[in-house]
C-alpha cells in the first residue's frame, strides 16, 4: 500500500508549485535540522523535477502553505516580493488564554537563533524589525483562536510574539507548554471517559492558511483535520 505523502498540491503552473504541508516535515535542511524527510526533496523526487527552488519557509512543526519556484527567474521574483513585503500572509493559531483585546499589533524586535536552544529572542537593541497583527476569532475555556497576519517573516515570529503577549501557541514546547489539548479541558458538561479520552490536538497549533501573491493571486491551504476539529469545538463552545 502506497504511503500518503505529507503534503497535498494546492496550485501548480509552469513557474511554481504550492503545497499544503503537514506538521512534522522540514521545508529544507539547515545546520540544526538536516532531516531525512524534507519537503523540497520529496516534491522534487515525486514530480521528477530537475530542481526546485525554496522561496520561503515555515517551521517544521507548523502545517500549511509553502511555495516553491520551478525556475531561477521565478525564484528571484518571488523571493524579492517576500523581502519587500509584497506578499500578504495569514495564519490560524490556537493559543492559551483569553486576550482582553479583539485586535492588537506586536512589534517587538527579534533575533532568530539567539541562544543555545536556537530560540528566537526579543531584543529591542539588536533585534530585527518584526510586526505581527493578531485578530481574535473565538474563545472557549482557556483557549482562543487567533488570526495572525505577519508583516515580516522572522523565524518563529508568530510563536514568540504570541508568547510575549501572554498567549503562547498550544503544544509549543519551545515557547510555551507541550501539553496536548483535550476537549474536557474547555467543554462544559463534558461526560466522556477521562481514561480513554484522546487529544483534539497534540502538535503545534499553528497553520499557514493563506498567501496573497503580487497580482492578487490567492493561495489557500485548508486547515488539517486536527486543527480544524479543535477550532470547530472552540467555536461551538464559545456560543
Amino acid at each position: 500500500m502506497k504511503t500518503q505523502p505529507p503534503y497535498s498540491v494546492i496550485f501548480e503552473n509552469e513557474k511554481l508549485i504550492a503545497v499544503n504541508k503537514a506538521s512534522g516535515v522540514s521545508v529544507g535542511g539547515d545546520r540544526w535540522d538536516d532531516s531525512k524527510e524534507r519537503l523540497d526533496r520529496l516534491i522534487q523526487n515525486d514530480f521528477g523535477y530537475a530542481k526546485i527552488y525554496t522561496v520561503h519557509r515555515i517551521d517544521k512543526e507548523t502545517s500549511g502553505i509553502v511555495v516553491f519556484a520551478k525556475t531561477k527567474e521565478t525564484h528571484r521574483e518571488l523571493s524579492l516580493a517576500f523581502e519587500q513585503r509584497q506578499v500578504q500572509k495569514r495564519y490560524i493559531a490556537v493559543v492559551h488564554g483569553r486576550p482582553s483585546w479583539k485586535e492588537t499589533v506586536c512589534d517587538l524586535a527579534l533575533v532568530p537563533n539567539g541562544n543555545k536552544k536556537h530560540q528566537t529572542i526579543i531584543d529591542k537593541f539588536h533585534g530585527k524589525e518584526s510586526v505581527t497583527r493578531f485578530i481574535q476569532k473565538a474563545s472557549a475555556g482557556n483557549y482562543t483562536v487567533l488570526e495572525a497576519l505577519p508583516e515580516t517573516g522572522r523565524i518563529h515570529q508568530i510563536r514568540v510574539h504570541a508568547a510575549s503577549l501572554g498567549n503562547p501557541v498550544v503544544c509549543d514546547s519551545l515557547y510555551g507548554k507541550e501539553k496536548p489539548v483535550l476537549l474536557s479541558s474547555f467543554k462544559r458538561g463534558w461526560r466522556g471517559d477521562p481514561v480513554d479520552e484522546k487529544p483534539l490536538l497534540a502538535r503545534l497549533g499553528l497553520h499557514a492558511m493563506e498567501l496573497i501573491l503580487p497580482g492578487d493571486a490567492i493561495l489557500t491551504a485548508p486547515l488539517p483535520r486536527d486543527i480544524a476539529s479543535l477550532v470547530k469545538q472552540i467555536e461551538k463552545c464559545s456560543r
